[in-house]
């Protein structure tokens, strides 16, 4: 799978990342849930949360010089089911 999108972190960074669902949905419909999938080595030190037309998850830790897939899962108000990933690169900075 090709990730949506590539993001670089440094070991004690906590940050946040968003997905904007709006630009792979039908007009009308909208995000009612999320699953992220957060690989060993990251920790999520706030909850995720969600819009109506995005996902976001805060993340930290990791290992430098090790990149993650990191995963969400939506459900929509009409039924869909999408997953996109990005990748995270842990790098000292």
């Amino acid at each position: 799978m090709t990730p949506i999108a590539r993001y670089t972190q440094d070991p004690s960074d906590e940050l946040d990342y968003t997905i904007t669902w709006s630009q792979w949905l039908p007009d009308g419909d909208t995000v009612v849930a999320a699953t992220w999938t957060v690989p060993a080595g990251l920790t999520e030190p706030q909850a995720s949360s969600l819009t109506t037309t995005t996902t976001t998850v805060w993340l930290a830790g990791g290992t430098a010089g090790t990149d993650y897939d990191v995963a969400c899962r939506i459900t929509t108000a009409e039924g869909r089911v999408v997953e996109r990933t990005f990748r995270l690169q842990v790098r000292q900075r």
